[in-house]
């Protein structure tokens, strides 16, 4: 029997399905909590392959705790989903960005600032109402809609008072005319496998799922399917969330995620999306 490791910090709806998927598949998923180890990086690391699997699925919730396991890991020549590079990029917005443009992704208008000064001179070239987010970040959270130039003093005083170096950093977008809603395409692989529209919950203007968004059906449309695998590519590929907007001047992508949560988009379209992830972690034995 093949066996899977699943890497852990807490076990969602995402992590059961995906056990199950294991064990409909023939797979034996060993499970590892990393708050409960510790990974020696002295001396010879192949001796990590005694303890994990020759492929590790990667699903910590905290992006540092995951990046920095998934970094040992592969120098223990173990394959990982996703990779390091992968999920450096992906927790970073602004990294995320540069990779988009690089492959010339349409993405929405952003501006990246340092300092009070430099936030209000970049939204006076933005213009209100805009988008400011943090860096590193996940459901949604610190992500602020600005509509004038007391409410941007506000938000920023606030982050000066945290002390937190990230949130120095002023991850600035421009606020897009769009349906209430946005669309979730999932790749895996080189396949865009299912996609759903997320609707923003009421008296909020975010759709993360996390925060009461409402996934539905979105048909996958050639134009979708091959911006979502364009924007994939871009970052690296693997098992990956590209998360578009509808706008006036066409698909916007405006984030891609490294750890996918898909619960949304199973209820949504009724795809085997955890099956398809245990599939594909078993073809990477092969390469």
């Amino acid at each position: 029997m093949k066996t899977i490791c699943l890497v852990s910090d807490r076990i969602r709806w995402d992590e059961k399905a995906l056990i199950h998927a294991a064990s409909d598949n023939g797979v034996k998923l060993k499970l590892i909590d990393p708050k409960t180890v510790f990974l020696s990086v002295s001396g010879d690391l192949s001796r990590l392959k005694d303890s994990f699997s020759e492929i590790v699925i990667n699903r910590c919730v905290s992006y540092f705790r995951g990046l920095h396991i998934t970094a040992i890991l592969e120098k223990a020549e173990l394959k990982v989903i996703n990779p390091f590079y992968v999920s450096l990029i992906c927790g970073n917005k602004v990294f995320t960005n540069l990779a988009l443009i690089s492959a010339k992704v349409p993405v929405p208008k952003t501006l990246v600032a340092f300092t009070k000064e430099g936030v209000l001179k970049a939204l006076d070239e933005m213009g209100f109402p805009a988008v400011i987010k943090p860096v590193v970040g996940s459901w949604g959270r610190l992500i602020a809609l600005i509509k004038d130039r007391d409410s941007a003093q506000a938000i920023i005083e606030s982050r000066e008072q945290i002390h937190n170096a990230l949130l120095q950093i002023y991850y600035i977008q421009e606020y897009v005319e769009r349906p209430p809603r946005d669309i979730r395409v999932l790749v895996i692989g080189d396949e865009a496998v299912a996609a759903s529209y997320r609707y923003s919950p009421k008296d909020d203007w975010r759709t993360n799922v996390a925060r009461g968004g409402i996934s539905k059906p979105c048909r996958l449309t050639d134009e979708l399917e091959d911006l979502a695998l364009q924007a994939a590519e871009a970052v690296g590929g693997g098992v990956l969330a590209v998360d578009c907007m509808e706008s006036p001047r066409g698909i916007l992508v405006h984030e891609v995620n490294s750890t996918v949560e898909f619960r949304g988009l199973c209820s949504a379209t009724g795809i085997d999306i955890p099956g398809k992830i245990i599939q594909y972690a078993v073809r990477m034995m092969k390469r």
